[in-house]
């Protein structure tokens, strides 16, 4: 049994005991305190640590590798302005069709407001358009590091491996140093994934024990809309660029990327789920490092697909709610504003809901709406990260094939990179007891 399958038997099983739970063990004291909020809390927020652990490294590491792999700073930008571009283009891509689809199926129009859970909603605050350039450039790298910031990360290891080419012979054994160390990084990744499928089914039983299948019901109309686009987008607009631009094959490529998909899943992370996604792209893909390293950590940090989707079936859903006309100029107002959010938003924490309520702003929408969709949210944010990632994947490939950084051998290969079990190292004399 691979990896992939034992991750996805325990993810299924963790959704199954924690619905379980949520529908027959919600007031039993033992079972929430020991089990929900005691030991399946404790297994997930070490798995969720050990991969947070590990995005900071291994993208210092192999963008330093990548960057001096390519060599050529003219080659570097090209490689930068494909994958933005194309990340821009899948946002309005997704946002165009979550729009047209909720607008035709109506998602809200028999909505009860007496049905809604209760809850409250506060507008967060988007920071200046000026203030988010100022932000990519850090002021303090150290913080930068520790803190995760990940647009600011990139610019100073960016910076710093162009600045290691410029000196020449003397920066050769810094980058050899950073070459290993990046091989060793890919060993933690390694060893991490191995504990993988039991840090899974403990934070899926931990989200479906609080959440629960029940939770959806009042909601189906806006949440089964909202799946059906995403699963949509994933398998069929996201393939047809893979296909028209990467001239590659979408079946094999959702054969692979299924290990960061439930990766992200599980994590509703894009950035946890980095490691995965590099190892997934280079090592189960064929990306050369000196592409990966620096669009996949890009991408998780601006690639809102997921997001996009959410806030085009939520704008129809709000409208239809309250009574309210967007017309067809609404409706290309939230398309820009979703695009032009995505990036003026990067990086910014709770950046959803931050760009919906820019959305419900710009077109009239009552801001206190966005209270509706909240109870729901937490397992749609599941399968939005997940076609975040897989768009991340496809751009990846994409600008790999036009750079020729692509092994096609590898990525035919249906074995390529799958996970061994994990060997301790153990001395001779350990062998002789």
């Amino acid at each position: 049994m691979n990896m992939t399958t034992k991750i996805l038997i325990w993810m299924v099983a963790g959704l199954v005991l924690g619905s379980l739970i949520n529908n027959f063990a919600h007031d039993i004291e033992f079972v929430q305190n020991y089990l929900v909020n005691g030991l399946f809390h404790v297994v997930g927020a070490i798995f969720i640590n050990l991969l947070k652990m590990l995005v900071v490294p291994l993208v210092t590491f192999s963008l330093i590798c990548g960057v001096c792999g390519i060599g050529d700073v003219n080659k570097l930008g090209r490689v930068g302005i494909k994958a933005f571009a194309l990340f821009l283009i899948s946002t309005a891509l997704a946002i165009s069709l979550s729009i047209l689809v909720a607008y035709y199926a109506g998602p809200g129009k028999d909505f009860n407001l007496a049905q809604a859970p209760s809850s409250e909603f506060s507008t967060p605050e988007a920071p200046p358009l000026t203030q988010v350039f100022i932000n990519l450039v850090p002021s303090n790298p150290v913080a930068a590091f520790a803190e995760g910031n990940m647009l600011q990360i990139i610019f100073f290891t960016i910076l710093f491996a162009i600045c290691l080419l410029m000196i020449g012979e003397r920066g050769r054994n810094i980058i050899d140093g950073v070459e290993r160390l990046n091989d060793v990084m890919m060993q933690v990744v390694n060893v991490v994934m191995a504990i993988a499928p039991y840090g899974v089914f403990a934070l899926m039983a931990k989200t479906f024990a609080a959440q629960g299948i029940g939770l959806i019901m009042p909601m189906i109309g806006y949440f089964g809309v909202v799946v059906a686009v995403l699963i949509f987008h994933a398998t069929g607009t996201l393939m047809v660029l893979l296909k028209l631009l990467g001239k590659l094959s979408p079946l094999k490529f959702l054969k692979k990327v299924r290990t960061a998909q439930i990766f992200a899943f599980s994590t509703s992370s894009s950035n946890a789920t980095i490691p995965v996604t590099l190892r997934t792209v280079e090592k189960r893909m064929g990306v050369d490092n000196s592409t990966a390293s620096f669009v996949v950590p890009f991408g998780a940090t601006i690639n809102m697909d997921g997001t996009a989707i959410m806030q085009g079936v939520a704008t129809v859903f709000i409208a239809n709610v309250y009574g309210i006309e967007l017309g067809i100029n609404g409706y290309l107002t939230v398309i820009g504003m979703a695009v032009l959010a995505s990036i003026g938003t990067a990086g910014v924490p709770g950046v959803g809901l931050i760009m919906l309520a820019m959305v419900f702003n710009q077109v009239g929408l009552p801001v206190e709406g966005i209270a509706l969709i909240m109870g729901v949210d937490r397992l749609l944010d599941m399968m939005r990260t997940a076609v975040n990632v897989t768009g991340d994947a496809v751009v990846t490939l994409i600008v790999a094939r036009s750079e020729n950084s692509l092994s096609l051998d590898v990525f035919d290969d249906p074995y390529a990179g799958i996970l061994e079990p994990v060997q301790l190292p153990h001395s001779a004399s350990q062998d002789k007891l």
